[in-house]
């Protein structure tokens, strides 16, 4: 982690309901990094950094590794449309989700555990594509630091 005049980096937010990623830049700064429900991939957000750091509660809250990975897949999953093997682990998700609301329960621990896991295995995936096709705010690496 590298520090940013006090901010620990890389840091993770939700912000209205959006997962956000502030990352160091090799010039010493910093490069925030919102999800783009359209795609699943980055678009730059330097324009929220103060919103983010200084709007702290309301609909700003700070993330852990994990809890950025899974808000992440959780927003891909819901919004994200395709084929393939990212999309089939995002169905049997769906599938699992939609079984405990149609049972009225919470999940089980083997459900949230393996929803969890698959979200991590998603999370790796789409962001090694988001790197081959170029999006500069990919980094397959998070899910790593949110074991």
């Amino acid at each position: 982690m590298e520090e940013f005049e006090g901010l620990a980096l890389p840091a993770y937010y939700d912000y209205y309901e959006t997962p956000v990623k502030m990352v160091p830049t090799p010039e010493g700064g910093l490069m925030a990094w919102r999800l783009d429900r359209r795609t699943g991939g980055w678009r730059p957000a330097n324009d929220i950094v103060d919103e983010v750091l200084f709007a702290m509660g309301g609909d700003v809250f700070v993330r852990s590794a994990y809890q950025f990975v899974q808000r992440t897949e959780e927003e891909r999953g819901s919004y994200l449309t395709g084929e393939g093997p990212i999309f089939a682990l995002y169905e049997t998700v769906k599938a699992i989700e939609d079984m405990a609301i149609a049972e009225g329960r919470a999940y089980t621990a083997e459900e949230a555990a393996l929803i969890a896991g698959i979200r991590r295995r998603t999370f790796v995936m789409f962001e090694e594509q988001l790197q081959q096709a170029g999006d500069p705010g990919a980094d397959p690496t998070i899910a790593t630091a949110a074991s």
